[in-house]
């Protein structure tokens, strides 16, 4: 395999899933849960589900990077769950809507400079 394209390689690509149950009785809770979710986006991650949201990585290293940012904002109440997975696993995912089979968004389109 080439230099240009080992770094496309599906085993290397990764996902990170952040599941995420964060209390919401008080104002002050569903505005930490409210701001964790827009940190979530602001940093790239795409919701899949209303607690679950996931984020393409190129590599292992930038998925390292991405996971140690969001572990140093998780909020001091309620259950964060990171999960990594390769892009071949991701791959596997099979999504139903309204009880029939729906495919897999595209990965995004990322720029990369490095």
């Amino acid at each position: 395999m080439s230099s240009t394209l080992s770094h496309l390689n599906p085993y290397r690509i990764m996902w990170l899933f952040v599941f995420f149950d964060l209390p919401v009785g008080t104002k002050a809770q569903r505005k930490t849960a409210s701001k964790f979710r827009k940190i979530l986006l602001k940093d790239g991650y795409r919701m899949m589900q209303y607690s679950v949201y996931t984020r393409y990585c190129m590599s292992p290293e930038k998925a390292d990077v991405h996971q140690r940012r969001i572990e140093k904002l998780i909020p001091g109440a309620g259950h964060v769950t990171i999960l990594r997975v390769t892009d071949k696993q991701f791959g596997k995912i099979v999504n139903f809507w309204k009880a029939k089979p729906a495919p897999l968004e595209a990965p995004p389109r990322q720029l990369e400079i490095f």
